[in-house]
Formats: C-alpha cells, structure tokens, sequence
C-alpha cells in the first residue's frame, strides 16, 4: 500500500509540475508587459524600470522560471543579495528559516502566488481565501442535488421501465447533458429570477453575502445559492441518473435477486434491501470525478449569478489581465483537481488490492 501510496505521489508531484511549467509558459507569452499592467499606461519609464527590476520582469524568461518555481515551492532558497528580488527581507511571505549554504538561505514556507495587478498588491493568496470557499459552497451544494435527484431519478425509470415516465427521465437526462452550463444559466436566471420572480422570491444574481442597505455589514443569502447550485448540478445530475438506472437494471439481473423474488419479496423491498446499496459504486465513482470538475465548472456559472466565487473572480481577472489572479486560482484547481482524484485512487486501492497491483 505505501509504495502504491508513493507512486500516485509520484505522478501527482509530475503532472502539477507540468501544469505549473505550461501557466507559467502561456501567460509569459501573452502580448503586454506586466509592469505597465501593474502600474497603467501613462506612468514614466522610471517608475516601471523600478517595478521590472523589483519583481524580476527584466530578467530572461529562464531566470523569472526558476523565480516562479522558488516562489511556488514550500522549500525555496533565497541569496543574501539584496538586488535578488527573492530576497526574504522584503517580507514577501512569512517563512521558516532552516539553514544557509554560503550566501544562499533556505527556508520553508508556504506557495507564495504573488501579488495581484489591480488590487492595490493585495495577495493572490489572500484573494483565492476570500473565494474559494464559496465556490466549495456552491460545488458541495451542486453535487448533492445532484446525487440525490438523479439516484431517485434512476430508481424511478427502473420501476416504470419502458414507460411513459422512464422515457421521460431519459430525455431530460439526455437533454441535461447536451445543454451548457451557461445557457442553462442564463435561462434559469430570467425565467425564475425574473419572469416567475413573484412567485419564486429569487434574484437573477446575488452572492452568499449580501451588504444591508445601511451598509453597516453582511448578511447571509441562502436563497442566491439555489439557482447557480441547481444550474451547476444538471449535467452531473443527468450523468447520475443515466448511470442509476443502468447499475441497477443490470444488478436486478443477477441470480441472488431472482432467489429475493422466489421468496414472495416486493419489488421495492427488493430494490432498497439488496440491489441499491450494489448499484451505487459506478454512481460514487461519477460523483467523485464531478466534484473536482465543478470548481473549473463553475466559471461561467458564477459570473452570470454573480456569485463571489473563485469562478466569477477569474473572469473579472481576465477582463482586467490580473495575470497572478489567473495564474494563481488555475493553478490551485488544477491542484485540488489533482489531490482529489488521488484521494479517490487511494480509496479504491485500499478497497480492491488487485488495483494496487497494476
């Protein structure tokens, strides 16, 4: 197990390094320079020498490589030279100092994602913590509507099979899974936000926190979760329902199911006691690889609801280049992409050791 444990590590530790190489290489050649983003475009000359050489813009795209690298890694080494912009001195991040090696110190600390362009230098760190935890939210929330309808939705197409209702089922999964997620969203928001807003009370947009109109503090909204959260879990929804219904025709086809029947079992007796707990490992397998997909999902979602998550605040980072704002949340949903889907490999190697072995 330990060495299945490592080698999973392994691949995890190979492809963020991938990841990290191919952020770093796609935003570096994007047309702009980074310190005028910074500062804007009637600043001297001066002044955006002075921030090239502070945050290392002025050196060859090899070295700022390597900076990004020494700035992303827990253990990162820093020169005692004060025109290396590393240096620890300037209190970029706090940090523990382990040892030092002729001029070069190093220390363990915390990924440091640098500084945003257009938040007055408030940390990318700092910007992802305020967002993330609503898109965990809104992906949490999404997930679980969507396991539980499209488990109810797959046991009632088994129990009218080839009828009227079944057939149904299968042309609203099928049509959840064709449709995009923004254009889901759009029609969501005018239909039930607007149209129907008399009778449904919901927004077309708003966030978890809402400002009191004294503008004194927040409050909590839950109902501006329920739109983005319904429009977010259709398509994992419509998967679950497909893969329900499939599990469990093909589970109620076995022999020990055939022996329940013999004994004078009902039908649905039958399907809560032995057949459901049997048909939910493809269902379980589903949920966990949409998880990690829904916090990249959840983009677009975010931005029409206007809901302050890490989505919405990519694509307000993108309308204003915020090149670190983008850098920074890609690269921690990649890695949470990347540790859940190990968290789910160790599960199923611990559950079945004949994986553990390929």
């Amino acid at each position: 197990m330990l060495r299945y444990l490592l080698q999973k590590l392994g691949y995890a530790l190979l492809t963020l390094f991938g990841v990290v190489t191919v952020i770093f290489l796609l935003f570096n050649f994007l047309p702009g320079d980074p310190a005028r983003m910074m500062l804007g475009q009637n600043e001297s000359e001066a002044q955006i020498a002075v921030v090239k050489k502070k945050y290392g813009f002025d050196k060859s795209l090899g070295k700022q490589y390597l900076l990004y690298l020494n700035d992303l890694s827990p253990l990162s080494f820093h020169s005692t030279d004060q025109d290396d912009y590393s240096f620890l001195s300037e209190g970029k991040y706090a940090a523990t100092r382990l040892f030092k090696v002729g001029s070069t110190q190093i220390v363990l600390k915390l990924p440091y994602l640098r500084e945003s362009f257009q938040k007055n230098g408030k940390s990318v760190s700092a910007v992802i913590a305020e967002t993330l935890p609503n898109t965990a939210i809104l992906a949490v929330s999404a997930i679980v509507i969507a396991m539980l309808l499209g488990i109810a939705l797959g046991i009632l197409s088994v129990l009218f099979k080839d009828g009227f209702l079944d057939k149904l089922i299968q042309l609203v999964s099928t049509l959840g899974m064709s449709v995009p997620s923004f254009f889901s969203a759009i029609i969501f928001a005018w239909l039930f936000g607007f149209v129907l807003n008399e009778y449904t009370h919901l927004n077309m947009t708003g966030s978890l926190y809402e400002v009191d109109d004294f503008g004194e503090g927040k409050y909590l909204q839950w109902k501006n979760l329920i739109l983005p959260a319904i429009v977010l879990g259709i398509r994992p929804l419509a998967v679950v329902t497909q893969l329900m219904r499939n599990s469990l025709l093909e589970v109620l086809s076995q022999d020990y199911i055939r022996t329940a029947k013999a004994k004078g079992l009902t039908f649905a007796k039958i399907i809560r006691k032995h057949a459901l707990k049997n048909s939910l490992n493809p269902v379980v397998t589903a949920i966990s690889g949409w998880f990690a997909s829904m916090l990249a999902g959840a983009v677009f979602v975010e931005y029409i609801f206007g809901w302050n998550g890490l989505g919405k605040e990519i694509v307000d980072a993108l309308n204003t280049l915020d090149l670190p704002i983008i850098m920074g949340a890609v690269l921690v949903i990649a890695t949470l992409f990347i540790l859940i889907n190990i968290f789910v490999d160790i599960i199923y190697g611990w559950l079945d050791p004949k994986i553990r072995t390929q």
